[in-house]
């Protein structure tokens, strides 16, 4: 939209230069002609609706090139704001990962089973889990 915006204001403005440097004659009835071509003649009321016209469509481009500008501004923002978050779910991810080594590789404290000593070994809960890593669950198995 930007480009299409750009080009049809150029357009625009190098038709309006062509026309006015070719017919600078005055006259009631001016003869249009562009690069040696006789488009049409136009009194000077129909020379005005046509100024009018070619202003209208740049205005239309220039409407398309800042329409074009706006939407791209926004684009470029959501997608900084979408690396943001990814980089931040990236961060907590390894903080994550860190912490489920550090609870893996705790060290075993013995559980008091009431027979006066500890009975069997047991990992440090810390976490959601217990700190214990389980097999991946299979469905059936």
């Amino acid at each position: 939209m930007l480009l299409l915006g750009l080009l049809l204001m150029a357009a625009t403005a190098a038709f309006t230069g062509l026309v006015i440097a070719d017919n600078i004659s005055g006259g009631p009835n001016y003869s249009v002609s562009v690069l040696g071509n006789h488009i049409a003649t136009m009194n000077t009321l129909a020379a005005f609706l046509a100024g009018l016209a070619l202003a209208l469509i740049f205005c239309l481009g220039l409407a398309m090139l800042s329409t074009g500008g706006a939407l791209m501004r926004r684009r470029r923002s959501n997608l900084r704001a979408a690396r943001n978050e990814a980089a931040g779910a990236a961060a907590e991810r390894d903080a994550m990962a860190a912490r489920r080594r550090q609870d893996a590789t705790a060290p075993y404290q013995g559980v008091d089973d009431g027979t006066g000593g500890a009975s069997r070994a047991e990992p440090v809960s810390s976490g959601r889990h217990g700190g214990t890593r389980h097999r991946r669950h299979l469905f059936g198995h």
